[in-house]
């Protein structure tokens, strides 16, 4: 039986100060952790660990899981998009398998395989039925960047070549399956550890530009966990230090120029370490939801100032149905939220 609990809060910066109600429904709470969700119409699609993945159906109201034949019980799915026909899984760690599960027969197909002993994939995303993107950590000296044009049947790794060169250290973080985005032609991609930085794209990935962040960097566990852009000139960061998850200093910064130069917000105030961060639907980029290590957040200008939702420190991502709703998940629950 679903629960159902209310959360109530004034939000200081709303229009004429008017209270917002969250609304939050547990719709399971089976053991699994997931990291990776795709709201595809009535189903909603999540990459899992132990080899696993899943859909909940919101018509028939039941969480369905699956395991891969193919891999081994260690598999993580942290990456996962979603096209007409078809949804893809991307594991992390070596070897790196991309599977392709048909939405009808549910099918698996392995389409991308690599193995390297520093092989580690972060985020996918497809821009429509034909081309998708992903990324991962540097096996060379660059970050890994692999794409299809031909709807997943078949995938590219690029060349180091063609690709800026990282620091050594520099990596990216698979929390959430935010590491990369993609807006109209425009790719982002960002990075931590030793460097936090935006990887900007504004032709699919023929050519790169790279800009520094203010967001914490030094250490293998700081950086930019996070990222998500309302649109090709706004975008927000988000992270921390994994580590010393209260720190909330350097690790949330908006852009309003594509990434060439950001703005710290909210600095120590509001959240510390962030796993996913996402702009609301239809909001011109004022509000903003965060999830991580101090619980779940809500900003409604800008990021700005920010009011805490939930203490829960188990969500590790979220994605929206509309403006109004929104599907998160993480250590052993699936949570449908409502702004009432």
């Amino acid at each position: 039986m679903k629960q159902i609990i209310a959360f109530l809060f004034v939000i200081a910066s709303t229009a004429q100060n008017k209270p917002v109600v969250f609304e939050s429904e547990i719709l399971s709470k089976s053991k699994l952790s997931c990291r990776a969700i795709f709201v595809d119409g009535d189903k909603i699609w999540m990459g899992m660990d132990k080899g696993r993945y899943g859909f909940y159906d919101k018509k028939k109201d039941s969480l369905h899981i699956h395991t891969i034949q193919s891999v081994n019980s260690a598999t993580e799915f942290r990456s996962i998009a979603v096209t007409k026909e078809a949804v893809f899984i991307l594991s992390v760690g070596n070897p790196a398998k991309l599977i392709k599960i048909d939405k009808k027969s549910l099918q698996e197909t392995i389409v991308y395989s690599e193995e390297n002993e520093k092989v580690f994939y972060d985020s996918m995303q497809f821009i429509d039925d034909l081309n998708g993107f992903a990324m991962g950590d540097p096996t060379e000296n660059c970050l890994s960047f692999i794409k299809t044009t031909d709807g997943g049947t078949s995938w590219e790794k690029i060349s180091c070549d063609n690709l800026p060169k990282v620091y050594e250290g520099e990596a990216a973080f698979a929390t959430s399956n935010t590491n990369l985005i993609v807006k109209g032609k425009s790719i982002f991609m960002v990075s931590g550890g030793k460097k936090s930085r935006v990887f900007v794209s504004h032709d699919f990935g023929e050519t790169w530009q790279v800009y520094d962040t203010p967001i914490v960097q030094g250490e293998v566990m700081t950086g930019i966990f996070t990222a998500d852009f309302y649109n090709d000139e706004l975008g927000i960061i988000a992270g921390g230090n994994y580590l010393k998850q209260q720190q909330n200093w350097s690790n949330k910064a908006i852009t309003l120029d594509g990434g060439k130069t950001w703005k710290l917000i909210a600095d120590n105030d509001a959240f510390g370490y962030a796993s996913c961060v996402q702009f609301v639907p239809k909001s011109k980029g004022k509000k903003i939801i965060s999830v991580g290590g101090t619980g779940l957040f809500y900003s409604d200008d800008f990021g700005e100032n920010w009011t805490k939702i939930s203490d829960d420190k188990d969500f590790y991502t979220f994605r929206f149905e509309s403006n109004k709703v929104f599907y998160a998940t993480g250590k052993n629950k699936l949570v449908r939220f409502e702004v009432k």
